[in-house]
């Protein structure tokens, strides 16, 4: 299984329907299978996730953040773990917002 806590992450790609960029700073956190971040940055003012990790280190996370507009935004996603030949960690995620549109979007972020 895959540790997190301690690991930092910015976002390397997203959908254009995404509010996260390469300033965007994931700090991750984990207690067993359970697993937090705090991120900001890059239009995000403050922003929480929580996710249940499986044996294989894929996430199935909630999410929530205020953006530098003043909204509250809301989704979930699911993330798989892709170990880079340099020994960091990719998360490819597929998400979607629980609020505003519904949209759903890709992203990546990668171990700093």
């Amino acid at each position: 299984m895959i540790n997190y806590n301690g690991k930092i992450f910015a976002s390397v790609q997203t959908t254009e329907n995404g509010e996260v960029n390469s300033s965007t700073i994931f700090r991750y956190y984990q207690e067993g299978s359970v697993v937090w971040a705090e991120y900001a940055g890059g239009g995000i003012m403050r922003g929480h996730l929580i996710a249940a990790a499986n044996r294989l280190g894929e996430l199935d996370m909630r999410y929530h953040h205020i953006n530098d507009k003043g909204e509250i935004m809301t989704g979930k996603c699911y993330s798989r773990p892709v170990i880079l030949p340099s020994g960091k960690l990719q998360l490819h995620e597929e998400w979607q917002w629980t609020c505003r549109d519904f949209s759903k979007g890709h992203s990546i972020i990668e171990e700093q």
